[in-house]
C-alpha cells in the first residue's frame, strides 16, 4: 500500500506558490494514493502567533485544500493538534535523534538568524516533529519542496535508526520524496530572485488564494519584468529571473513546460504575455477563491470536516503509537 502524507502550516494566507508547488500536485496524487493531508498547526506555534488568528488560519487552510480539489471523503483531512499521536511519537523519536543531525539542518540557521540563543526549542527540533508526522502514518511517499528535502532525509535517517536499534528492519518505511513539475519554486512578483512568501510586506509580491479576479489581474499586470521580449530557449530564459518566474507560472497553470510556453510566446512583449497569463490565472484561480469564501462562510462545517478527519487519522495513529510503545518497552496498562 502506498500512502502519501503532506501538510501546510496555517501561518498567514496561502498563495499561488503554495497552490502550484503543493496543492495542485496533491489533487493529482489523490487519484493513485491513499492520502493523509494535515494542517500542521503544531508547527505553526514554533514562531510568534496570535491565538485567534491561528484558529482562523487553520480553517482557511482547510478551506483552501478543499477548494483546490482535495476530497475530504476520499482522503483524510485534519489538523495535527487534534491527534495526540503526533506529539507522543515526536518525543519517542526525539530520544533517538542525535543532536549532530539537527545541527546540520540549514533551515533553523536561516530562520533563527543572529538570534539563535533566543530561538525556541520547537523551532530547533521541529524536523523531528515533521518526521513523527510522516512516520505516524507509515507514509511511503511525501511530496516536498526543495526547501524541505533535507528534513525528509532526516525523517528517513530517524526511521532507519529506530528500525535498526530495535531490530525491526521494516517497521517504519523509509519515505520517498516526490518533487513534481515546473513549479516547485514560485518566486516573488516583485523580485524574481526571492521565493514568493506569505511574510513579504508587499501584497503585490504574491497572489493570495483568496484574491478575486480583479486583484489577480492587477497583481500580474504590475509584476516586475524586464524590457526585452521573451526569448526562444529555456537557457536564455533562466538568465532573466522575473521573466523566468512568469513563464514558470504560466507553464504550471497550463500543465505545460517552459519550452512549450516559449514556443508559443517567444518574441512577445510582456504586455501581451501578461494579458495571456492573466486570462489563464483568472480561469484557474478565481473559482478556488470563490469556493474558499463559500466554505469559510460556514465555519461549523469546516470544523465538522476536521473533526471527522481527526477521528480517521487517530485510528491509524493510535495503532502506530501502540506498536511503538510495545517495541520501545513502554508499559501499556
Amino acid at each position: 500500500m502506498n500512502r502519501i502524507f503532506s501538510g501546510m502550516q496555517p501561518t498567514r494566507q496561502l498563495h499561488l506558490g503554495n497552490y502550484l508547488g503543493a496543492l495542485k500536485n496533491w489533487v493529482a496524487l489523490q487519484k493513485d494514493y491513499e492520502c493523509v493531508f494535515c494542517v500542521v498547526d503544531l508547527h505553526a506555534i514554533t514562531i510568534d502567533h496570535t491565538p485567534d488568528v491561528l484558529r482562523e488560519n487553520i480553517r482557511e487552510v482547510t478551506a483552501a485544500y478543499i477548494a483546490a480539489g482535495i476530497d475530504p471523503e476520499k482522503n483524510i483531512l485534519f489538523n495535527q493538534s487534534a491527534v495526540p499521536g503526533h506529539a507522543e511519537l515526536n518525543w519517542i523519536l526525539a530520544c533517538h535523534t542525535p543532536l549532530g543531525w539537527l545541527n546540520r539542518m540549514t533551515q533553523f540557521k536561516e530562520k533563527a538568524g543572529k538570534h539563535r540563543d533566543n530561538a525556541v526549542l520547537g523551532l530547533y527540533a521541529y524536523p523531528v516533529l515533521m518526521a513523527a508526522d510522516i512516520l505516524l502514518y507509515k507514509a511511503t511517499h511525501v511530496p516536498v519542496g526543495e526547501d524541505q528535502k533535507q528534513h525528509l532525509e532526516l525523517a528517513r535517517d530517524i526511521a532507519g535508526a529506530f528500525n535498526r536499534y530495535y531490530g525491526k528492519e521494516d517497521f517504519f518505511p523509509l519515505p520517498e520524496p516526490q518533487i513534481m513539475g515546473e513549479a516547485t519554486r514560485i518566486m516573488s512578483l516583485r523580485d524574481g530572485t526571492k521565493k514568493m512568501s506569505k511574510s513579504d510586506e508587499s501584497e503585490y509580491s504574491r497572489i493570495n488564494l483568496t484574491d478575486d479576479a480583479d486583484t489577480i489581474a492587477l497583481k500580474f499586470r504590475k509584476a516586475k519584468t524586464d524590457p526585452e521580449p521573451l526569448p526562444e530557449t529555456v537557457e536564455d530564459l533562466e538568465k532573466r529571473p522575473e521573466a523566468n518566474n512568469l513563464v514558470t507560472i504560466y507553464a504550471a497553470l497550463t500543465d505545460s513546460t517552459r519550452q512549450q510556453v516559449l514556443a508559443q510566446h517567444a518574441g512577445s512583449q510582456f504586455s501581451g504575455f501578461k494579458s495571456a497569463l492573466v486570462e489563464v490565472a483568472v480561469a484557474k484561480l478565481a473559482p478556488i477563491s470563490a469556493e474558499m469564501n463559500r466554505l469559510l462562510a460556514d465555519k461549523g462545517e469546516i470544523d465538522r470536516i476536521l473533526k471527522r478527519g481527526a477521528e480517521r487519522a487517530g485510528a491509524i495513529a493510535d495503532q502506530t503509537v501502540a506498536e511503538v510503545k510495545d517495541i520501545v518497552g513502554l508499559l501499556r496498562v
